[in-house]
């Protein structure tokens, strides 16, 4: 099915890439978004969707020194965000506390409560364990997987392993197991690896071409979903890596990013260089029966699963982000600085 878009739209002054949902802000539906602008001084904007749900009011407009390449919010601390940034050829990444009364201030300043400095090659993203309070962060960049320990209020963070992803890997993202603290994934161009956090060890491997993005589907354990770019997307039982359990036709051009619903299963969003976000119903579950400790190794099901593109952009959509506190809504990214909020409630119908 086509569609425009019914959703709600609010414009970013510079053009951006990243979006995240401000999981811990419990009382509003709330996102944050950061631009990644060459010459000007970037913005942080926190945005709020209205009671109605006709309006996205601006909540905080923060300056921020460096285009910004990704941002991800603390998921128990509703005013701490982190950011990866460039300036010039160099990289970096930090993580920001908004003040308290920000509302009342004139122009209200981000204040910076850690630098996770020890990195010496191209940050790719910092991740979150996504499940309730917990003191660590992940850090990813070219080469190497960094655990860093994070004391907000000694304003610290702390290296506290670091492992190689080897020779001829380099890295472009990950990551963290919602179900088990101690797992996260990693994406480099010829594969996706595994690392257990207690040893920084890869655990596991799956060899597949050109994978953009990883998401976990967080309510089913073993379940991850890949988008690639050219071959769509793929849904994988890590207990049977050696092929996917369904593949997806993904976008016309690059699939960029995939986002699994927090709350209804196999619900799937995903966005791509071809200017559309589709939404996708596809059971994460195969042929045979995965509840089992023993699945059964198939060939990969192909499917046609899409409920809805959204295609009123107008240029590539880099971010995605399903709302905690309504998981019937996400807000898009555009690159042009176009944020859309849409509701997909006509189409859990259809479940």
């Amino acid at each position: 099915m086509q569609g425009g878009s019914s959703g709600v739209g609010y414009g970013l002054k510079y053009q951006a890439r990243c979006i995240a949902d401000v999981k811990a802000d419990t009382d509003h539906t709330s996102f944050i978004t950061g631009t990644l602008s060459l010459k000007e001084e970037n913005e942080v904007h926190l945005i709020r969707l209205s009671s109605g749900g006709t309006e996205l009011i601006c909540e905080g407009l923060f300056s921020h020194p460096n285009e910004i390449w990704d941002l991800a919010s603390c998921p128990y601390d509703q005013r701490i965000f982190s950011t990866v940034f460039s300036s010039g050829e160099s990289y970096g990444a930090a993580v920001w506390q908004i003040p308290e009364l920000y509302g009342q201030l004139n122009s209200p300043q981000l204040e910076r409560i850690a630098v996770l400095d020890a990195h010496s090659c191209k940050i790719k993203c910092v991740l979150w364990w996504p499940n309730g309070r917990h003191d660590k962060v992940v850090s990813i960049d070219d080469e190497n997987l960094f655990l860093w320990s994070l004391d907000s209020s000694r304003k610290a963070a702390q290296v506290i392993s670091k492992e190689s992803a080897g020779m001829l890997h380099y890295l472009s993202g990950g990551a963290w197991d919602p179900h088990d603290v101690n797992a996260v994934a990693s994406t480099c161009e010829w594969s996706i690896q595994f690392w257990d956090l207690r040893t920084m060890k890869k655990t596991n491997s799956i060899d597949h071409a050109h994978v953009r993005n990883v998401d976990y589907d967080p309510k089913k354990k073993h379940i991850l979903v890949t988008a690639e770019d050219e071959s769509g997307m793929h849904i994988w039982d890590l207990r049977m890596p050696k092929v996917p359990i369904k593949e997806l036709p993904g976008h016309t051009h690059w699939t960029w990013t995939v986002k699994c619903n927090p709350e209804y299963n196999g619900l799937i969003l995903s966005a791509g260089t071809d200017s559309s976000v589709n939404l996708w119903l596809a059971s994460t579950s195969g042929g045979n029966d995965l509840t089992s400790e023993s699945p059964i190794e198939s060939p990969t099901e192909r499917v046609d699963a899409l409920l809805n593109s959204y295609n009123d952009y107008e240029d590539s959509v880099y971010g995605l982000a399903w709302s905690s506190r309504e998981p019937s809504i996400f807000a898009s990214l555009s690159y042009d600085g176009r944020v859309v909020v849409e509701s997909v409630k006509p189409y859990l119908s259809k479940k």
